[in-house]
């Protein structure tokens, strides 16, 4: 029999990080998002939920409609994520419209390195994803719903969602990254 006794070790506690908090490094800065409204759409009839939700609905996957509110990301050739706008009662439709703000949590990631900085853990392409468009992709080994939202003179500005389980562990990958 071996004699096995504990040896003390520092724990790594991982905790999800709260919105506004800000790491900048060099050429690229990652915030928490504020949280949101976020609705997983459903529905083979992309015209029937449009109507149904009053929401403007891409209908090209990888597309994104823009309102005053936030947008909507066609992920499917049946499925929609729609961030920040509200969506009508759809009683009585073939179609599903499901709350999942509490699933997610946003981070945003912007500058002149922002590209770089996210290519590092996605197998993507990202310079062909041109802004108003999103794609859901992996980062590292986590899924991701990724949108390029803008280009600028400071870079680009990339929004990034990921499920709040693995919300620590690609805040840590991303600053690790940066």
């Amino acid at each position: 029999m071996s004699d096995l006794t504990a040896a003390s070790s520092d724990a790594a506690v991982l905790t999800t990080p709260e919105p506004g908090t800000r790491h900048t490094g060099q050429g690229v800065t990652i915030t928490v998002a504020e949280p949101t409204l976020r609705l997983s759409l459903r529905a083979r009839d992309a015209a029937l939920l449009a109507s149904a939700t009053g929401l403007t609905l891409p209908t090209k996957i990888g597309d994104v409609t823009e309102t005053a509110e936030g947008y909507a990301l066609m992920l499917g050739p049946d499925e929609w994520v729609s961030l920040g706008t509200p969506a009508n009662a759809t009683a009585g439709q073939p179609l599903a419209v499901v709350d999942i703000s509490s699933r997610a949590l946003g981070f945003i990631v912007e500058g002149p390195r922002a590209e770089a900085l996210l290519s590092a853990g996605c197998p993507q392409d990202l310079a062909k994803i041109t802004p108003g468009h999103g794609t859901r992709t992996i980062y590292e080994t986590v899924e991701i719903v990724l949108v390029r939202l803008t280009d600028g003179a400071a870079g680009p500005r990339w929004r990034v969602e990921v499920w709040r389980s693995f919300a620590a562990w690609l805040w840590g990958a991303l600053v690790t990254a940066a």
